[in-house]
């Protein structure tokens, strides 16, 4: 490879590295810790927080531009500018100069707009900080503490259920139960107002969880042994607008605190009121009314087959087209016969996801849904597709992790890798003299490389990661040693500086590849056959072998090319009796 081909290949490596470790930089380094612990909040406090600041941002700003209606817009208000000069545009005015900041509010159409203009600005910063932290490099549990907890999915309860299994792929039934079940969990997780988790499936049949911070034992048991089914529900209409009438008058004595009706009597026996939800901005379920429906079951969700996402012929508008088995066709088909131009409710996991009137008998199992865009259209695919499985999880494990153990160990693992870098770092510029520099700089690189990859794949550092780099610092440092004692040997027998390092360099590349070579096979198996702490240790090491073949074999060698041809030197410092 020539000098050139050398320095373009480390600049690439160098700038892709940084691209991977900028989520990490910008969750660590720039984002100061209020807006972490906001962006590490469950998505309905995010949501509630971006509400309460915007509302109370709109009141300052009113107040302000009354008390002084001749105050010009600042510059950190440059937003503010650019949203009034979008308004008079579209108005067909011209903006006027300079923007007093009672004129930029005026040119909001009313307060709602504005609300949701700040609203906005507020969300988007908290959620670009959630997928900082989202592409970062994590901290395990036995580094920032927390909970562990291992679910069991029971799939033979599921093909059970099903029933006559000869018509059904039974290992692409599991697999939709498990994908499901990893999913509700996430949502429910995510819902009760819990830290970020990591949500992965492990084997066949269980789900790892990791929970930072503190979480109560019982709350989380009771998520994880919720369920949601899917059916179909006969909307009661008549009732549904009667109680809607009545709940605009009583908004604040119909429900009690768990969300129960307080005077039953509103609406017939054999009737219960249900949220109808849509998909917010912040991807949470917000409901947007209330429907009344029948409690008796129409439909199962257990009948669906299939469920796509289309257009319809005429319009093109999307719409949700889905598929029932036998039995399922032949239910569908006479409820919908006996109630031709009433309203049909989606229900899954207590909420009502779709509203569809009946407008004729639907028979022969294939069933299309209208009137709603795209997105809804994809959320409803997902709901009619996996959310009928019933799952049922149990805890097989739970580990409880103090915090103050995490930061004791936080420490002890960041003091050994600095004590063990610059102790490295000391011995090669003693013994090496000029050499050692080369080495420092591959030692630092090398750092620097396998960071970058951890953030990139979104690893998660645990203490035995942590020795894997420590490995990796001694290890690392063996490739430059092999290298410097052959430039040595060439220098003893009298060749120049060039010859020397080309010699060096080529009598030291397969030892250097050799010993690398094995060491990352051993770590490959560790990783593919081991589980947990010894996965960690094994991912970290792989990663250095990788990194450290590449700092030794290129960035040393260009720095040693470097001196020679940039620098014209002509002895080498890389010992005290070698030159």
């Amino acid at each position: 490879m020539s000098k050139r081909s050398r320095l373009v290949l480390i600049i690439a490596v160098l700038a892709i590295c940084f691209a991977f470790l900028w989520p990490s930089l910008s969750w660590y380094v720039r984002t100061p810790k209020e807006d972490q612990a906001l962006a590490l909040s469950s998505l309905e406090k995010i949501k509630d927080y971006s509400s309460i600041r915007a509302a109370s941002d709109v009141n300052t700003l009113l107040a302000a531009a009354n008390e002084n209606p001749d105050r010009v817009l600042e510059k950190s208000e440059d937003w503010l500018l650019k949203a009034a000069r979008k308004n008079f545009k579209q108005m067909e005015q011209k903006a006027p100069s300079p923007m007093t900041l009672y004129t930029a509010l005026e040119s909001f159409s009313n307060r709602q707009e504005l609300t949701d203009l700040i609203e906005t600005r507020y969300r988007k910063r908290i959620l670009k900080n959630k997928d900082y932290y989202k592409n970062s490099v994590k901290l395990g549990l036995d580094l920032s503490g927390g909970m562990n907890v291992i679910v069991k999915a029971d799939l033979d309860a599921v093909v059970a259920s099903v029933g006559d299994v000869s018509t059904i792929d039974v290992d692409t039934l599991k697999k939709d139960a498990m994908a499901q079940a990893v999913e509700t969990l996430a949502s429910r997780i995510d819902r009760f107002g819990l830290s970020e988790p990591v949500i992965r499936q492990q084997g066949e049949d269980r789900i790892y969880i990791e929970l930072p911070g503190a979480a109560e034992t019982d709350q989380i048991n009771s998520i994880i042994m919720g369920r949601g089914i899917l059916n179909f529900r006969l909307v009661d209409d008549e009732a549904t607008e009667a109680f809607n009438q009545y709940y605009m008058l009583h908004q604040d004595s119909t429900f009690d605190s768990a969300g129960h009706l307080i005077d039953p009597s509103i609406i017939p026996s054999d009737d219960e009121v249900i949220g109808y939800y849509t998909v917010d901005a912040y991807g949470l379920d917000q409901r947007e009314g209330y429907l009344v429906v029948k409690k008796e079951i129409a439909l199962e969700g257990k009948h669906i087959k299939s469920a796509e996402v289309g257009s319809e012929e005429i319009t093109g508008r999307p719409q949700v087209s889905f598929a029932l088995d036998t039995e399922g066709a032949e239910i569908f088909g006479t409820f919908t016969g006996a109630n031709v131009g009433k309203s049909l409710a989606i229900v899954s996991d207590n909420k009502i996801k779709s509203n569809a009137r009946i407008d004729e008998a639907i028979t022969g199992g294939h069933v299309a849904i209208r009137g709603f865009g795209q997105q809804e259209a994809q959320n409803l695919r997902k709901v009619l597709q996996t959310a009928w499985l019933d799952v049922p999880l149990t805890v097989e494990s739970q580990q409880v992790i103090g915090a103050s153990l995490g930061d004791q160990a936080i420490r002890q693992g960041f003091f050994a890798i600095v004590v063990g870098l610059v102790s490295i770092m000391i011995f090669m510029l003693i013994w090496y003299k000029g050499a050692g520099v080369n080495a420092c700089v591959a030692q630092v690189l090398n750092l620097y490389i396998m960071f970058s990859i951890l953030s990139a794949f979104n690893l998660t550092v645990t203490l035995p990661s942590i020795a894997g780099m420590i490995l990796t610092i001694g290890m690392a440092v063996d490739a430059n040693v092999i290298i410097f004692e052959r430039i040595k040997e060439e220098r003893v027998l009298g060749k120049d500086r060039a010859s020397s390092i080309s010699t060096g360099f080529d009598n030291a590349f397969w030892a250097i590849m050799d010993s690398n070579i094995t060491t990352f096979i051993a770590a490959l198996f560790m990783s593919q056959l081991g589980t947990g702490s010894i996965q960690g240790f094994a991912v970290s090491l792989a990663i250095g072998v990788c990194s450290t073949v590449f700092t030794a074999l290129v960035v040393s060698r260009l720095m040693f090319d470097f001196g020679t041809e940039v620098m014209q030197k002509k002895h080498i410092s890389i010992g005290w009796r070698v030159r």
